[in-house]
Parts: structure tokens; sequence; C-alpha cells
């Protein structure tokens, strides 16, 4: 079985955020964790959904 990794783009798409956002979470650790592929940082859909949902209700 094979997922498709996505991209800081998609990722963004997703959660509704700018890219920037996501590129400042990063570098303060917060967010769901990236997978740097040589130049490219990918996230696992397993990975982001899970952190979304430790995320709890606001």
């Amino acid at each position: 079985m094979s997922t498709k990794l996505w991209t800081i783009q998609d990722l963004a798409d997703y959660l509704g955020i700018p890219v920037n956002t996501l590129y400042q979470w990063r570098t303060k650790g917060y967010g769901p964790e990236g997978r740097r592929i040589g130049k490219y940082v990918r996230y696992r859909p397993q990975d982001v959904h899970a952190w979304v949902d430790e995320q709890g209700a606001a």
C-alpha cells in the first residue's frame, strides 16, 4: 500500500493556513512532523491527521 506524501503546499491547503505559517511552525518545533527527503520537506497524511486529532477542540 503506497500513500502519497504531502508537500508543504498540500498541507497548507488541507489546514487552510499560509505556507509561511508552516515554515514558522517548523522553526518553533510546532505542527505535524515533517520529514526531510533530500532538500524537500514531506508530510505523511497519517501523521497530519494524528496531529490534528491531538489538538482537541478550541
